[in-house]
């Protein structure tokens, strides 16, 4: 029983982002979705207590829009350098504070620096993040930071006194 939920979950997504809705197209995204979440749980990580379990949805929506907000303002600046002249030569790489206690919450936060445009996460270590920025803008700290707690606000166990 545990493992029905996320594959109609993974398949409500599968169907909905594939558009085809023919019988054997259908047929093959519910044997992939049941083969993933198979897969998963073979591998024992369906069983633990995870961030998606115990998560915020009201955490999670804000920062889903304030993602929203940032990528769009990261899309503009990329754009302003695209189309200068001169291409300027401010790339670097950076060390990011990594200070989220469990895992899938430093995926998430790798992912959401790599999709936001500018900056790609080029490195994962235990306590940080090596990032590759295109601009000094991209490369803000501070900027990098707020998203840290922002997504340490996900985790059931942040208290609103720590400090990401």
């Amino acid at each position: 029983m545990r493992a029905a939920v996320p594959v109609i979950g993974l398949f409500c997504l599968w169907l909905l982002m594939s558009g085809i809705y023919k019988p054997l197209i259908i047929g093959f995204g519910a044997i992939s979705s049941i083969l993933c979440i198979w897969i998963i749980n073979r591998l024992g990580l369906l069983e633990k207590k995870n961030l998606l379990q115990q998560f915020r949805p009201v955490s999670g929506l804000r920062y889903l829009f304030w993602l929203i907000v940032e990528i769009g303002k990261a899309d503009w600046a990329v754009a302003k350098v695209i189309l200068a002249k001169q291409m300027p030569s401010q790339q670097r790489l950076i060390g990011v504070p990594a200070r989220q206690k469990s895992d899938i919450a430093k995926v998430l936060f790798a992912n959401s620096i790599t999709i936001t445009p500018g900056t790609v996460t080029v490195e994962t270590e235990s306590d940080q993040l090596i990032v590759h920025a295109l601009t000094d803008e991209a490369a803000d700290l501070a900027a990098l930071d707020d998203m840290g707690t922002r997504v340490c606000r996900l985790e059931p166990d942040w208290q609103e006194g720590d400090k990401a």
